[in-house]
């Protein structure tokens, strides 16, 4: 008897852990009672109170003991446990990231047809090792392709290469289709018929850079990327690849970097590449300059160009705006691109793209602060204009139409009282309230002399509001901009 074991309470309350990888690549391909086998018997590794037999295993399932038996087999082929003996029958499970090929055992009369097909295909040119084979079937097992689909796979291989490739070519291809999800008969001679489609459009490449052999299926894949994924037509293709080869060796690997990049960029179009191409020096100075005037280094300054640089000029914004906007940055501790992207979209927002616009913008904040300055001074303020006077200006200016003569008025009331500026404020408000809009009316309701303040404020106390009326002022408010 164990010394030390858990409780049958403990056992029941704790939990089985499943492996993602068993329910991602192994669960959807499985009979409903093969994975119900599985979890019970990975629960029961763990549960060492429980009658751990396989009579009791049967009984508890509802099922026979030759059907048990069945799914354990089924597992062991899948290389996710071992059947270490049969009378008694003794299972041991296997952590799923050591499930190799090696830990497989795959029924001799299974793949008989496919090892004599596939044999076939290469007769004359090569023979298939035992290794070889073996990599197949756990290709056809881990991926769930049909064993046909496969072989159509390496036939295209072989015919297209023209010579006998090895396996890790043809695994490569299927691995990438079969990611696609490409599995079936069916759909592995859509995708070749597709093939068939796009000889044209590989032969027209061809003569264009002057290969004159037949394409590999890599490369016919790859046309099919650049067709249907990326949205590129068989001119801005042909451009790229005739521009490519006179600057160095052809490779379809490169012209795929190339045609990728130019989709993440957005750039479609022959004009618009060439437009990039021709800039793209200018651009790489700019972002220099940029990095420079913010306090940043980055030694690859291609991703700065077509994460941040492009993207600005593509929005509108001239080089020397984009400068200015990097000082302004720098001198109030914007350090970073991401926080100058920040700040351009601030001011793409306020319609600001140009370096004409921008110092407009700042002239006005400028004659703003100085008409702010000239109230604090008339106010006895002594000190710089901040953030709420500029919001308060804004209020008064734009939103309560205030004149410049029916605020001067308003600031010599309040001149020499405990809190000039609240004072103002309330004087100004008062106005806005009863609709006054010139110095003669406000004199008819505000002398000079007049001590503004709510009589009844200091013994007034706020009434109670309902629901509804609480909502109502939400409502009101909700939609102002601050």
């Amino acid at each position: 008897m164990a010394f030390c074991k858990y409780s049958t309470e403990l056992i029941a309350n704790s939990k089985t852990e499943i492996d993602n990888i068993f329910l991602n690549d192994y669960l959807p391909f499985a009979q409903p009672q093969f994975v119900v086998v599985y979890i019970y018997g990975l629960y029961l590794c763990n549960s060492t109170s429980f009658d751990n037999s396989l009579e009791n295993f049967a009984k508890t399932l509802n099922m026979s003991e030759e059907d048990v038996i069945g799914a354990f087999e089924y597992w062991e082929e899948q290389g996710l446990v071992q059947v270490l003996k049969t009378k008694p029958i003794q299972i041991t499970y296997i952590p799923l990231n050591n499930v190799l090929t090696s830990n497989k055992l795959f029924k001799p009369d299974k793949y008989t047809t496919f090892n004599q097909q596939a044999n076939d295909i290469f007769l004359g040119k090569r023979s298939i090792s035992k290794h070889e084979y073996s990599e197949y079937y756990d290709f056809l097992e881990r991926y769930h392709v049909e064993q046909e689909a496969l072989l159509m796979i390496m036939k295209y291989c072989v015919e297209t290469k023209k010579s006998a490739v090895g396996y890790n070519y043809i695994l490569t291809v299927a691995k990438n289709w079969a990611n696609e999800g490409i599995t079936t008969t069916a759909a592995v001679e859509e995708r070749l018929k597709s093939f068939e489609d796009k000889n044209p459009d590989l032969a027209e490449i061809f003569n264009a850079i002057g290969i004159k052999r037949s394409p590999y299926v890599e490369e016919r894949s790859l046309l099919n990327k650049w067709q249907n994924e990326l949205g590129f037509n068989m001119d801005v293709i042909l451009y790229v690849c005739k521009n490519y080869k006179k600057k160095s060796r052809f490779s379809f690997e490169k012209i795929d970097e190339i045609l990728s990049k130019y989709y993440e960029m957005k750039l479609f179009s022959i004009l618009e590449i060439e437009n990039f191409e021709k800039e793209k020096k200018s651009l790489f100075n700019l972002a220099k300059e940029i990095n420079k005037s913010i306090g940043v280094y980055y030694e690859n300054l291609e991703t700065i160009v077509e994460n941040y640089i492009l993207k600005w000029i593509n929005m509108g914004f001239d080089k020397q705006l984009l400068l200015q906007i990097a000082e302004f940055c720098f001198k109030t501790s914007i350090r970073t691109l991401e926080g100058m992207n920040e700040t351009i979209s601030k001011f793409y927002k306020l319609g600001i793209l140009s370096t004409s616009a921008f110092n407009d913008y700042m002239n006005n904040i400028l004659k703003q602060d100085s008409q702010i300055s000239s109230i604090l001074e008339k106010l006895n303020i002594n000190r710089n204009v901040n953030y709420l006077d500029r919001t308060n200006f804004k209020t008064w200016q734009n939103d309560w139409q205030m004149s410049k003569d029916l605020i001067d008025y308003a600031v010599t009331i309040s001149q020499n009282k405990d809190n000039p500026l609240k004072y103002l404020s309330r004087v100004l408000a008062d106005w806005h309230e009863k609709g006054i809009k010139t110095v003669d009316e406000a004199k008819q309701t505000t002398p000079i002399n007049n001590i503004y303040e709510n009589k009844n404020e200091k013994n007034f106390k706020g009434r109670s509001y309902s629901s509804q009326e609480w909502n109502a002022l939400y409502q009101s408010i909700d939609e102002i901009e601050i």
